[in-house]
């Protein structure tokens, strides 16, 4: 299934950030939704914060920025594994 982004849905985006500014932007917000491509975008999280719901966790990823990959933290369900 294919999905078209929505300006709506889209919100700054990170390549044309600094590495610095996209952190402080989600660290200022406690979470904020980044574009990060021409059709993608994902919510991303402090590190150790409650912007998770229950069971999601923050999982550590890099995001494009101005100056090259940056990391930054996104929600993620755990892996769970069969009994």
């Amino acid at each position: 299934m294919l999905c078209n982004v929505s300006t709506a849905y889209a919100g700054p985006d990170t390549r044309a950030m600094t590495c610095a500014q996209t952190q402080a932007l989600i660290k200022g917000d406690h979470a904020a939704v980044l574009t990060t491509g021409p059709n993608t975008y994902d919510r991303f999280v402090r590190q150790f914060g409650n912007e998770c719901d229950w069971p999601e966790v923050s999982v550590s990823t890099t995001v494009p920025t101005k100056h090259g990959e940056c990391r930054a933290y996104r929600r993620k369900e755990p892996i769970k594994f069969p009994d």
